[in-house]
């Protein structure tokens, strides 16, 4: 069993927990291959017995790790799929971060995570992405998000006007503070907050989230993923902000903003007993009406 670790940070009341995970791991893996800044945090307070090899890019661990745990929270699988990318290494999400929509695998459940990827016992939740074509390609080979596209005012409180067509055909001018472009797995992050629906991750499909629209009759809107959205943004400011999951760019009203569905896919480990639907009761408190006891 091959194994990468990738992280960004690491509280003290979570030294325990990483450490028995590193213990737990070298038990199954000769070598341990740590993302080299992740590596710098925790390097003075997680101990290894067995060899490490650091890594930077995703070509250095491409075919040469069976599985990618992120050590975090949702934050840090966002930003673990570019290490990832379509070389088909499952990623396992540790929660010892908060909400924990995407890192499922609670600090409790360490032991019985290793244990599934020992004897393969897990399931993979495969993931699509979205893609964005740009004229001057900006967000260069980092131009696909697992959870959303935003587009978003940069420094004004001014409305902007973001004109969407689908396969050509215009769907709407909206007047915002913004958009937002999900994926299934993103319904449950920013889109969710701004009144967006839960999306079913099999689901596939896109949501079309305004962000506080200036028009109570604009409602989030659901479009098959196999379509292809164009945008335009323009308004009283030169400037406007692109992100994609955690990356961002800004643009001006010249921009044109193509997307479409991502040629790859990634997979997400889930542990025995860890379903989606069970996710979504537990982290969203359902359930918890006094007339359901």
């Amino acid at each position: 069993m091959k194994t990468a670790f990738y992280g960004k940070t690491l509280a003290k009341s979570n030294v325990d927990h990483v450490q028995k995970l590193a213990r737990l791991v070298e038990k199954e893996s000769d070598t341990i291959y740590i993302y080299d800044k992740y590596y710098s945090v925790i390097k003075e307070q997680i101990h290894f017995n067995n060899k490490i090899e650091l890594f930077h890019h995703h070509e250095e661990i491409k075919g040469k790790v069976d599985y990618l745990l992120s050590i975090g929270g949702d934050g840090t699988l966002l930003d673990s799929v570019p290490l990832v990318r379509d070389s088909g290494i499952p990623i396992m999400g540790i929660n010892v971060g908060r909400l924990g929509f995407l890192s499922s695998v609670s600090k409790d459940d360490i032991d019985i995570a290793v244990e599934s990827l020992k004897y393969e016992t897990f399931e993979l939740d495969t993931r699509c992405l979205l893609h964005l074509d740009t004229r001057d390609n900006l967000f260069g080979d980092l131009n696909f998000a697992l959870n959303e596209l935003t587009i978003s005012r940069k420094d004004s409180a001014n409305l902007i006007i973001t004109h969407v067509w689908i396969d050509g055909v215009l769907l709407n001018s909206y007047w915002a503070d913004g958009l937002i472009i999900s994926t299934p797995t993103g319904s449950t992050a920013y889109s969710l907050s701004s009144g967006g629906p839960i999306i079913m991750p099999s689901a596939n499909c896109f949501v079309i989230t305004p962000l506080a629209a200036h028009n109570l009759t604009v409602r989030p809107f659901v479009i098959p993923d196999n379509c292809e959205i164009r945008i335009r943004v323009e308004g009283r400011e030169d400037q406007y902000l692109v992100s994609l999951d955690s990356r961002s760019e800004i643009i001006d009203s010249s921009v044109e903003l193509n997307v479409k569905k991502e040629g790859f896919k990634v997979n997400l480990i889930r542990i025995p007993n860890k379903h989606f639907l069970n996710t979504i009761r537990e982290k969203l408190q359902w359930g918890l009406d006094i007339r359901n006891h």
